[in-house]
């Protein structure tokens, strides 16, 4: 029931989210596996260590991550059974590990705060979804920098949860949500976690790589039904930068949005104190994006995100008609 599962947490998320009373009441699946990571990076990443002891701890520390999570989500998933409440209960819990309604409240209000509050106000806004130095940021540079937090956080947040859900039900996409968050902590390459952390980046860069052709896919075909959008752009930008970018996945979302919308988005930019030398995602296009851009993004994104759950509802009501 892998594909009706992820079809109903789609659903779910969409309709409910995740209710702010239930975080303070138990927490989010997110919080759990990130005191877990915090403990083993604390407890395995030894400053005095070799750079090689330090990756080998690194790659025992992700095992322990993502085994056990995704062990604990197939064993629960086993334990409910394949019934209709069953499938309920999971899609319920599944649709924790997907963030629609979030990232769109968190892109959105950057555009809000510019408007509202002027720079000041987007700076802060912004700072909540992206690393990079906020008081470093222009008002372009602060929407280039929420449209491709959507871009990017589309791919890592829903389309790559989604897709892991439909492949391997309630474990895998625990197991998913585990890696990735694994990525977002310790996958940097800083003194500190460029060994520790050597493993998680790289094992999320491989799980993310069916995904994040998806979402580039995805917003390329979306452009086709959002007023103002450049289908043929977008394809163009994903073919010819795609593989530029330093993620071997992020490109694909950025350049396929950068390419709809006109925009040149990526480029240089500064995380803590270090210029980053990235290459530009749609090459050509407008540096001077401003608040209506970010919410033409959204836009983009609503469409996009309506595609994949029509895409993995017909894989479900494929599955079900083969049952």
């Amino acid at each position: 029931m892998s594909a009706p599962l992820a079809f109903l947490s789609l659903l779910m998320e969409l309709a409910f989210g995740y209710p702010d009373r239930l975080v303070k009441w138990i927490g989010h699946p997110v919080i759990w596996i990130g005191a877990l990571i915090g403990w083993l990076d604390r407890l395995l990443n030894r400053p005095d260590a070799t750079f090689a002891m330090r990756r080998a701890a690194g790659l025992f520390a992700l095992i322990v991550i993502v085994v056990p999570v995704a062990v604990a989500g197939w064993l629960i998933e086993a334990w409910l059974g394949g019934g209709t409440v069953g499938l309920v209960v999971l899609g319920v819990l599944s649709s924790s590990l997907i963030a629609q309604r979030s990232l769109a409240a968190h892109v959105k209000a950057v555009a809000e705060a510019l408007e509202a509050d002027g720079l000041a106000g987007g700076r802060k806004a912004v700072s909540m979804i992206v690393g990079r130095d906020p008081d470093r940021l222009d008002e372009p540079a602060v929407c280039r920098a929420a449209i491709e937090s959507l871009a990017e956080n589309f791919s890592d947040g829903i389309v790559a949860p989604a897709f892991w859900l439909a492949v391997g039900g309630f474990g895998c996409g625990l197991g998913y949500k585990a890696a990735n968050t694994a990525d977002s902590m310790i996958g940097h390459r800083t003194p500190r976690h460029a060994a520790f952390g050597w493993a998680a980046a790289r094992f999320d860069d491989l799980i993310n790589l069916p995904a994040s052709r998806l979402t580039g896919l995805l917003v390329v075909v979306a452009a086709f039904a959002v007023p103002g959008a450049r289908p043929g752009a977008a394809w163009r930008a994903v073919r010819r930068d795609a593989a530029r970018h330093r993620s071997p996945n992020a490109g694909w979302p950025e350049a396929a949005m950068a390419g709809a919308l006109g925009l040149a988005l990526a480029g240089p930019r500064v995380y803590g104190g270090v210029t980053v030398d990235d290459a530009f995602m749609g090459e050509g296009g407008l540096r001077e994006a401003a608040a209506a851009d970010i919410r033409r993004a959204l836009r983009l994104y609503w469409t996009a995100d309506l595609l994949i759950v029509a895409l993995i509802g017909g894989a479900a009501a494929l599955s079900w008609f083969m049952a």
